[in-house]
């Protein structure tokens, strides 16, 4: 019996995304140390790096695709949360926004966490550099920690570029009369997740829809 064909492109890109956002948000919850499931989170983001462009350059290879499934399970199944606390608000963010745009849940996703980390990075910039280095294999090339630290975030927008997400609200559609009350009240209903490298409030949360726009 011949295979199923393959999810269209545009679904298969959103799962890939999202999939690297479960596992960039249980990364970025505390303990920050030197622990088993951050390195196995760190191999899990590579492998659904690596694979999501494979998938590009060859659409109807089924290996990557493969890679990428397994990389779901390795997102979701509770291994990379072994010990750890999570810090899914962009997740958050993304469910309210959804619920009143009906948007992509990849899509939003990709367009929230770049500004959203940029906001967070100062709570553990530390972390943000590993990022950049072990994930994105950014030398530190005399940088400070914080220059790192952006150029790993610079490098996960970079990357969502490459791989024709969306970078802006508008890239999907949300923009024009009534757009800033809507994101008002995304804001307000968010729930805030306490065990992120920084706590946000609404009113961040705000700001950085305002600034995805």
């Amino acid at each position: 019996m011949p295979c199923r064909p393959p999810t269209p492109m545009k679904q298969a890109l959103s799962g890939a995304f999202d999939m690297l956002s479960h596992s960039m948000e249980t990364y970025f919850g505390a303990p920050h140390d030197n622990n088993l499931s951050d390195l196995i989170a760190e191999a899990n983001m590579r492998c659904i790096i690596d694979n999501t462009r494979k998938m590009i350059a060859a659409p109807e290879d089924l290996a990557p695709r493969s890679e990428l499934f397994w990389a779901s399970a390795m997102a979701e199944n509770g291994i990379l949360k072994i010990g750890k606390q999570t810090a899914f608000q962009a997740h958050m963010i993304e469910h309210q926004l959804g619920a009143y745009t009906d948007c992509n849940h990849g899509f939003g996703l990709a367009v929230i966490h770049p500004t959203m980390y940029r906001h967070m990075m100062s709570g553990v910039p530390e972390k943000f550099a590993r990022f950049a280095a072990a994930v994105w294999g950014i030398d530190a090339d005399g940088r400070t920690t914080e220059e790192l630290a952006a150029a790993g975030i610079d490098a996960l927008e970079a990357f969502i570029a490459e791989i024709g997400l969306p970078a802006k609200l508008s890239d999907m559609g949300i923009e024009g009369e009534g757009v800033d009350e809507m994101l008002r009240a995304v804001a307000d209903s968010t729930l805030i997740i306490p065990t992120c490298p920084r706590v946000l409030d609404a009113d961040e949360v705000y700001e950085i829809l305002e600034e995805c726009k």
